[in-house]
């Protein structure tokens, strides 16, 4: 048992409710305090010194200097293992050109799926390592990883081994999810319902047999898979014992209705989402998924984000980082750009950025600073909380914790 501390200020986010809009004055600070950890979990919290006079032969780690603390990050969609590089995408998009007229020119997912496929395994589990460093040094100490750039047997259960092997290496958490059903690969010979039959017959099983993942995921939309077919393929992945999470609403509106009549965990991207849908979504147990950095990444308007809080949605808040539409990486960042646009309070974006994205993982043990949870938690070099966001990711995390451990 060890006491942490003293800190300036202790940002909790105890007691704050899991679905609707947040005020400031509900989050609650503790100045000048501590934290003790116990069994890589949180014991109790307060004041520092009266903590410390409570136990006094507590082990102390001291902090040095004026620093705030916050639960650690969750981002809870990514795409970070891939292979390859899409500036030239980002570029022709800048310039005028359409999704087709890249795509026909060779870049596009398939270009992604190429890179990944021809990748060797080292490479990617050493880009993937790279890309979860990145993150845990932004205090985002759990992190979402979807395969999707395989799209066939061989090459999806590639991706996937090399993100079990990649959890041997780090010290963050990484939660697997199968996206095969990113879009059908250019050289399945079928139609879209017979590749997502052969996803169900032929990858699902392999993948659970290996215990490779637990999540499975599809893009709704129509550059990938229709409404009803994706549907039933949903149903029947929930019927194969999986959790499910949908790609909705990014260019058109009425996936994400779908991901709630299905009872998928989360509906992520939502840009596209209309107000009756906003209302369905919100009286749901589904989480509504913003991704700022495909928002940023492609010129497109942002998730209705405040508007989804307002109607009681869970929302949370991710970087979506990819190849292609976002490339950037940085949650903070972004997360601070979308408070900009959609008038989102900072218990609204800290809160889409921690316990509201853990739940939309099946994660309830981490995202706060209680007594009880996951001793993972992220400090900052400055004496008010609000510099944060206000800096958009430029003031650097200082320590990062987990297990109540510090990160070198």
């Amino acid at each position: 048992m060890k006491l942490i501390g003293p800190f300036k200020q202790v940002v909790t986010l105890a007691n704050l409710p899991l679905r609707g809009k947040l005020t400031d004055e509900q989050l609650e600070i503790i100045v000048d305090g501590g934290i003790i950890v116990e069994n890589e979990t949180i014991k109790k919290m307060g004041n520092f010194e009266t903590l410390k006079n409570e136990n006094p032969t507590i082990e102390i780690e001291s902090i040095e200097g004026e620093q705030v603390v916050l639960p650690a990050f969750v981002d809870s969609h990514t795409h970070i293992c891939f292979g390859g590089n899409r500036a030239n995408d980002f570029a022709m998009r800048n310039a005028g050109k359409t999704y087709l007229e890249i795509a026909e020119s060779g870049g596009g997912i398939w270009s992604s799926v190429q890179h990944t496929r021809n990748a060797s395994e080292e490479e990617l589990l050493k880009t993937l390592l790279e890309r979860i460093k990145f993150l845990v040094d932004l205090g985002i100490t759990t992190i979402e990883v979807k395969s999707g750039y395989g799209l066939d047997v061989e090459n999806e259960l590639k991706m996937l081994r090399i993100i079990k092997k990649a959890q041997e290496s780090t010290k963050a958490t990484l939660v697997p999810t199968c996206l095969s059903a990113h879009l059908k690969p250019r050289d399945f010979e079928g139609s879209n319902p017979e590749y997502l039959n052969y996803i169900l017959t032929e990858i699902l099983p392999k993948v659970k047999e290996e215990n490779l993942a637990k999540r499975v995921d599809i893009f709704i939309e129509k550059s990938a898979f229709q409404p009803e077919e994706s549907k039933e393929f949903l149903l029947k992945t929930k019927d194969l014992g999986f959790e499910i999470t949908v790609h909705a609403d990014q260019f058109t509106p009425g996936s994400s209705r779908i991901a709630v009549e299905v009872g998928a965990k989360s509906a992520d991207h939502l840009e596209a989402t209309i107000d009756e849908d906003i209302d369905f979504l919100a009286k749901s147990d589904t989480v509504a998924t913003a991704l700022p950095g495909a928002s940023l990444g492609l010129g497109e308007k942002f998730t209705p984000a405040r508007k989804l809080l307002d109607a009681g949605a869970i929302v949370a808040i991710a970087s979506d980082w990819n190849p292609g539409s976002a490339p950037m990486g940085n949650l903070i960042t972004q997360a601070s750009i979308l408070a900009t646009f959609q008038k989102l309070t900072t218990a609204e974006i800290l809160a889409g950025m921690t316990y509201r994205a853990a739940y939309a993982l099946n994660l309830e043990d981490r995202g706060k600073l209680e007594a009880g949870k996951k001793a993972d938690f992220v400090t900052f070099k400055t004496n008010n909380f609000q510099n944060v966001l206000y800096n958009q990711g430029s003031l650097k995390a200082e320590h990062v914790y987990i297990d109540g451990k510090q990160i070198d």
